[in-house]
């Protein structure tokens, strides 16, 4: 069975495109990106809410550099038995240290995205997750940042 891909048009490509290089801070950011596209707030919101519904975008909010604000990101793995897939994951996302999780089709299938408010808090989550599950995690610090700037054609 293969996937239906959602729909985009050339509204909802300016709006993703409007709102990866800076969010106003203001007391209407909504409105003042909107009129900047210009479209009401409602249908801005409905639009982002729609992206967000058919999986168009996974998530909107922002991005910190955590590790400048004292805390620390891992990129973590689990090889979860197929029978025990939904169980773990339910363990697994009841931490509020993590932040994503995907499944991937590889021995590691199990993969998210760990934050802390401190570098060694990292080491007493990943020990509480394989309690939980009975799972060793397999930890990937970051070494380098890559920044991607994705901008669809309008």
């Amino acid at each position: 069975m293969s996937a239906v891909a959602p729909v985009m048009d050339a509204l909802d490509r300016r709006i993703i495109n409007a709102l990866q290089g800076g969010f106003p801070l203001s007391d209407t950011p909504y409105q003042d990106v909107a009129e900047g596209l210009g479209i009401d707030e409602a249908t801005l919101l409905a639009r982002l809410q729609r992206l967000l519904d058919t999986g168009v975008l996974t998530r909107f909010g922002p991005m910190f550099q955590i590790e400048r604000l004292g805390g620390r990101f891992v990129l973590a793995a689990q090889a979860v038995p197929e029978d025990r897939f939904e169980a773990v994951t339910a363990l697994v996302n009841a931490f509020p240290e993590v932040a994503h999780n995907y499944r991937r089709t590889h021995r590691l299938n199990m993969w998210f995205v760990l934050a802390t408010e401190t570098p060694e808090g990292i080491d007493d989550v990943i020990r509480r997750i394989e309690m939980a599950t009975g799972l060793p995690v397999f930890a990937f610090p970051k070494r380098r940042e890559f920044f991607v700037d994705m901008r669809l054609q309008a």
